[in-house]
């Protein structure tokens, strides 16, 4: 019996994919530490980078999909999802290909999704204010983070440690039915998509995972991440008033 459950799990096709923009000289190091038989395929969408990001990852052997035109995170993700749905795949990990996260953990991830424990996993980058600030996090978004993310548990009734990670993984299931889609183009793309997964009832759960800050990483400015809270203010807004009957949102429609 345990030998069949094993078996059932290992038929599972686990594709990494990676939303790129400008990664070239981070690429091969996140690639690297992604464990051996973890995932059986890496996707990365190149956003219309300036560098030649595609071509390492066609030497690294990854499937690459370029955008024409810069789309922004959010249509870059879309991308990545659809083409890993396309492909077949079961368990989809997204991770950044700027070397911020530790691909290390992407089988731990992994797991949750296939023992049944999660549909969606997050890696959380805060296990302690010390650790998070002397990774490099800068303080404006560390209070940011903890602000923000304190409210969405309470507005969304979750417990999560951390809800703007960059690293996520997905059941197939979850990626079917919210309408990713319609959702932005642009940072705000992962707050709707957490409280679409909430309203659509599946369960999230988080892993902690180790960040790094450095010149080559991507991250916002503090314009932009004031911009983004506000956006994320206004999805929980949304939601409310879809959950409520006050207004509904296609947001929160579901795809099929």
């Amino acid at each position: 019996m345990l030998r069949a459950v094993e078996k059932q799990f290992a038929r599972r096709r686990t594709v990494a994919v990676m939303p790129a923009y400008n990664a070239a000289r981070t690429l091969a190091r996140t690639v690297a530490d992604i464990p051996e038989n973890v995932v059986d395929e890496i996707i990365l969408v190149d956003d219309c980078s300036s560098d030649n990001t595609w071509e390492v990852a066609e030497k690294l052997g990854l499937t690459v999909i370029r955008h024409e035109r810069n789309g922004g995170y959010g249509a870059n993700q879309k991308t990545c999802y659809q083409h890993a749905l396309d492909r077949g795949a079961e368990v989809v990990v997204m991770i950044h290909p700027d070397y911020q996260y530790d691909s290390r953990v992407v089988g731990a991830a992994v797991e949750f999704l296939k023992l049944g424990i999660c549909d969606v996993v997050l890696g959380s980058r805060i296990r302690t204010r010390r650790e998070a600030l002397q990774g490099g996090m800068p303080a404006y978004k560390y209070v940011c983070n903890r602000i923000l993310t304190t409210i969405e548990n309470v507005a969304l009734g979750q417990n999560l440690g951390d809800f703007h990670s960059g690293f996520r993984a997905y059941s197939r299931e979850v990626l079917l039915k919210i309408p990713f889609q319609r959702n932005s183009n642009d940072f705000v793309f992962d707050s709707q998509f957490l409280a679409q997964a909430v309203h659509f009832g599946f369960r999230i759960g988080d892993v902690p995972v180790p960040v790094r800050y450095f010149d080559e990483a991507s991250s916002i400015n503090f314009r932009r991440s004031v911009t983004y809270g506000c956006a994320t203010l206004k999805v929980l807004a949304d939601y409310y008033l879809h959950r409520s009957g006050v207004r509904k949102s296609r947001l929160f429609q579901s795809a099929e």
